[in-house]
């Protein structure tokens, strides 16, 4: 182990240095054994050039098999200059640790403690300073200076019990550190600094003399007694003045040098020790999470009013109680944060939790609790059983939150807060969405506009235009250049047919897809005339606007599992088909590297909390009629790496299980290679006496005494609709728990039957839930059914093969999942089947744009509609997300506003800022 660079080591501590390094080779081994592709980096910045301390530090971690890297400062490096180098290596993800290598004189407060704690391998911050002086050696970085001053003495043989140690001349973090290590060991520990006027018979006192800084010339050695130890550990010594001691001062024990080399060895040591915790860290372990406590009123509140009466956590705090390192996050303001994807990679080998879904009967217009549920059954699981749990929601639209449904957090006592941020923008999503979208849109027309007024080539010339004298191809137009099959890279070498082909996307209008968005409820978009203006010279055509969340961006963000992904999915969107019916994609228009820098940050999930303070994913929200109406595959990726394997992760899947469910099965699942665990069925005593014949449920409307007053005759006779809905989950081969949402109208003779009912349905299990007027302890039996539940094995499977052809993926659901007899496909229908499977689009799965409010395809038709036929009006495709979707009937994407909107209700409070009317 010897090298040039350390040829003053004595034999004593060549053995210590040996054997620390040949300790922290075989832990790294045994780490990197589990994580191969991990390897742990450390910094050291230094001012001034040290050639012989780098070659140590670099032969010593090469020795254990550890990354180094030095970064090396002029020796008149400033504070500010310091301070700048180790807020980079903070934030840089790759380093594992940091040292300074920098004079005494440049050692300040302000230096240290930019130093992150986790990070600090020196122990020279005060927080882990505060942690050694608290008993917690074991939850922090020791100073390896220190740490090598014991080890050389107790090597040496000395009983350090009882001996009176001086400290000269040191200062700061390595003072505290040898007087607090020296005290446990027993030892008298005095300070001094040079020039006290009682270092004389100090000195005579002494057993042991550590020398923190260079001794003055004006300090005889007569003052040291014959038989005293001396150690020098200054940092000018640190800093590679390798001398064996001070100028006269001699030690004369058996050790007076090799701090510094031994030091440099413990430092790799904290280094492997720190990734070590880091690694038992990451192993499943139950939250140490501060749950908030709730104290329910009776009657129960607005949604808002409860939201505002509780204190969320701050986000951070939430973060690092779940297991989340600090540069994982980015936080927006005080309640939310968005979690990076490294973490993905982080936690690779980390076993995933349980994943339950929550989905829904038949529901009312008014929405039966499928949210509430989510997030009771999440408080009950860790507020009140100790359970590691996740819920994952999508994001609301503004189109609802503004129109007649309202916000989407939840209600009562078991909802998302704060309610008016995750209701309102939220970190801006959608609003990235909007962006990409439109900015899809308008290459389009633009690109048609341009191709009917130029010839070729003048086209071609703008579109590979000279820029400062260079002519080249962009990386987006290469990549389109080789999908034609043109194999040149040189603008100027291609013919005129291939000049052509490669200018012309020959776009059909009459055939394009893609429209605009916008999150906002606006009737009078659905079907608009766009290029009016006379510089559009003359070209325009039929064109509508969709809501923001029927973007088939928004359904490419929830079923991606990477950046990379995304971007992949993004240029494979196809907006329209050329002249010889080709696919036109985003890649083809040039614009997908534009549309993924829009949503860079949009693809990070959104970190939220419940009302007792149980962590929540917020993230994506597609159409559940127009897409699969499910959160994001990412969110819940993260969120069962997070709970570890005895843990559990709820999301929630939009509408009935006719809908949501399925479409989370054979779409979701196929894209995340996800299995379910359990189903949570929702279902209230409203809905069942709905579909039972009761009177028309209208949002807005009080409801009939039928809804109010006991009536277990239109209960039994509704059970129908949550039979089927079992029946349906049973079909994918997942257990069903049903959680019946009670009402405060409802009775108990109706709660009991309902869950005799859907157990002899054949639930699971059948649990009333009480978590929206008392939180999660309202759900604490839901808690224990799903448990048990998804302790079974499960025997998930696909309801299809999705290499069948689409008109008999399309039977398939609508015979097994909604009961009709057959499908009937109009001849638009068919022409897009026939298209789109001559394109080689026919191996995807399907999903149906259907209401929600039947079985059927028509929204008057409760219970369980028989013998209908089920009419396929259009089929279209989503290329990028990776799904056709037939539409049944007619289907709206641009929802209305009613003639009352909830935004009648809400309002602002200009001298507190408070939001009003939200629920």
């Amino acid at each position: 182990m010897r090298s040039s660079a350390a040829c003053c080591w004595t034999e004593d501590s060549c053995s210590v240095i040996r054997e620390v390094i040949q300790n922290s080779k075989e832990v790294l081994s045994l780490l990197q054994g589990k994580n191969p592709a991990f390897k742990p980096v450390l910094a050291i910045i230094q001012a001034g050039d040290d050639n012989l301390m780098q070659e140590i530090n670099q032969n010593l971690a090469e020795e254990a098999g550890l990354n180094i890297t030095h970064i090396c400062l002029p020796a008149d490096s400033g504070e500010d200059e310091i301070i700048d180098e180790i807020l980079k290596i903070n934030e840089d993800t790759r380093v594992h640790g940091l040292a300074l290598q920098i004079s005494e004189t440049s050692f300040s407060d302000k230096i240290l403690n930019a130093l992150k704690p986790e990070k600090d391998v020196d122990g020279v911050t005060d927080v882990n300073l505060g942690k050694l002086v608290r008993g917690d050696a074991r939850e922090c970085f020791v100073s390896p200076v220190a740490r090598a001053v014991i080890e050389l003495l107790e090597k040496s043989g000395v009983n350090l019990d009882g001996k009176k140690i001086l400290v000269i001349g040191a200062h700061g973090s390595l003072e505290a550190t040898l007087q607090c290590l020296f005290q446990r060991k027993g030892s008298m520990t005095m300070s001094s600094q040079w020039k006290t006027p009682q270092l004389q018979s100090k000195l005579h006192e002494a057993d042991i003399v550590i020398l923190g800084s260079p001794k003055p010339e004006e300090i005889p050695l007569s003052w040291i007694q014959p038989g005293t130890t001396v150690l020098n550990c200054s940092h000018d010594f640190l800093s590679g003045k390798l001398g064996c001691s001070s100028p006269g001062v001699h030690g004369t024990g058996p050790i007076a040098e090799d701090v510094s080399l031994l030091a440099a060895a413990l430092r790799i040591q904290n280094m492997v020790s720190s990734r070590r915790r880091w690694f038992r860290e990451q192993q499943y372990r139950r939250w140490r999470l501060h749950c908030l406590k709730l104290q329910p009123l009776s009657p129960v509140p607005s949604d808002i009013e409860i939201s505002r009466a509780q204190t969320p956590k701050a986000v951070d705090i939430l973060a690092k109680e779940i297991g989340l390192l600090a540069d994982e996050i980015e936080i927006y303001g005080k309640s939310k944060a968005k979690v990076r994807l490294s973490l993905l990679e982080r936690l690779k080998d980390q076993a995933d939790g349980k994943y339950v879904l929550v989905a829904g009967i038949t529901p009312t217009p008014l929405g039966e609790g499928k949210s509430t549920v989510t997030i009771g059954l999440v408080q009950a699981l860790t507020a009140h059983l100790n359970i590691n749990s996740f819920a994952c929601l999508r994001q609301p639209s503004q189109g609802p939150t503004f129109g007649v449904k309202g916000g989407a957090a939840g209600g009562g006592y078991a909802q998302v807060i704060p309610m008016e941020e995750f209701n309102l923008h939220l970190t801006g999503d959608i609003h990235a969405i909007t962006a990409a979208n439109n900015l899809l849109a308008a290459a389009i027309d633009t690109r048609i506009l341009h191709e009917n007024t130029q010839t070729d080539k003048a086209l071609y010339n703008r579109l590979v235009a000279s820029v400062n004298g260079v002519r080249e191809f962009s990386k987006i137009q290469l990549a389109r250049l080789k999908k034609l099959g043109i194999n040149k890279t040189d603008p100027s070498t291609l013919t005129e047919e291939e000049m052509r082909k490669f200018a012309r996307l020959d776009i059909d209008p009459s055939t394009i897809t893609w429209q605009r968005v916008m999150d906002t409820n606006d009737r009078f978009l659905r079907k608009i005339t766009i290029g009016q203006g006379s510089t559009e010279k003359g070209y325009s055509r039929q064109a509508q606007f969709d809501i923001a969340v029927a973007s088939e961006v928004m359904a490419v963000l929830a079923l991606t599992d990477s950046l990379a992904d995304m971007k992949e999915r993004l240029d494979r969107m196809v907006v329209a088909s050329d002249s010889n019916g080709q696919p036109v994609t985003t890649g083809d228009l040039g614009v997908t590297g534009a549309l993924t820098v829009l949503m860079k940050d949009a693809i990070k999930p959104n970190l939220m909390q419940t009302l007792e303070g149980t962590p929540v994913f917020v993230h994506a929200g597609p159409f559940a009629n127009i897409a699969h109406g499910n959160s994001s595959v990412l969110a819940d990726k993260i969120a069962l790496k997070l709970v570890g394997e005895e843990g559990y992760v709820v999301t929630e899947a939009g509408f009935g299980a006719d809908i949501g469910m399925e479409k989370f099965f054979n779409i979701k699942c196929r894209a995340s290679g996800l299995v379910p665990s359990v189903v949570v069925l929702v279902a209230t005593v409203r809905a069942l006496k709905m579909h039972g014949g009761g009177p028309s449920v209208t949002a807005g409307v009080p409801l009939k005494k039928e809804y109010t007053e006991e009536n277990l005759q239109l209960v039994a006779d509704g059970a129908c609709n949550l039979e089927k809905q079992i029946q349906i989950a049973h079909l994918f081969g997942v257990p069903v728990v049903v959680a019946l949402n009670v009402f405060k109208t409802d009775t108990r003779a109706e709660i009991d039957l309902v869950c005799e009912l859907a157990k002899r349905a054949g639930a699971f299990n059948a649990v009333p839930c009480y978590h929206w007027s008392i939180g999660g302890k309202g759900s604490v039996d839901l808690a224990q059914a799903v448990r048990e539940a998804a302790s079974k094995k499960s025997r998930f499977q696909f309801l299809y093969d999705v290499q069948l052809p689409i008109v008999e993926k399309i039977r398939t659901i609508a015979q097994a999942v909604y009961g009709a007899e057959d499908i009937e496909l109009s001849p638009e229908a068919q022409s897009k089947i026939d298209r789109y499977t001559e394109q080689g689009f026919g191996n995807l799965p399907i999903c149906m744009a259907k209401t929600h409010l039947s079985l059927s395809h028509q929204p008057v038709k409760k219970g369980v509609p028989k013998d209908f036929i089920l009419p396929i009006s259009d089929v279209r495709a989503s290329i990028g997300a990776g799904f056709i979707y037939p539409l049944v009937g007619t289907m709206s994407t641009m929802p209305g506003l009613p003639t009352r909107p909830c935004f009648y209700d809400i309002d602002l409070d200009t001298e507190t800022e408070q939001v009003k009317g939200l629920f």
